[in-house]
């Protein structure tokens, strides 16, 4: 007997994944093993960079906080180091948030700990 291959499911995990490599350059958008790899090589890349965003969002945060900082006279470390001494629970996400869209109530904290 004939062996029995399942060319609708094959043609069809193929098409897929060419489907979601479309707009690549050279052969990764149409020549299937190439395609594949850098499909795959993509999710990797994806992963890591998820974990990544979230150092570069908070490195930018300090650097925006430490410039609204100096501005009144007083360094990233001290700043953040008085507001733990002052029980000051203020994540630097939102200090960030402040310094660059209300730089009066960014004052209005630097002053407290000052």
């Amino acid at each position: 007997m004939p062996r029995s291959v399942n060319h609708v499911a094959s043609r069809n995990r193929r098409k897929k994944i060419l489907k979601l490599t479309r707009g690549y350059y050279g052969a990764r958008k149409n020549v299937w093993t190439v395609a594949k790899n850098t499909w795959e090589k993509g999710l990797t890349y994806a992963y890591r960079d998820r974990k990544k965003k979230k150092r570069n969002f908070r490195s930018l945060w300090i650097q925006r906080i430490n410039a609204a900082a100096r501005e009144h006279g007083m360094s990233y470390s001290r700043l953040m180091g008085a507001l733990h001494k002052n029980n000051i629970e203020i994540n630097r996400k939102v200090l960030a948030d402040l310094a660059m869209n209300h730089p009066e109530a960014f004052k209005a904290i630097v002053d407290k700990v000052k």
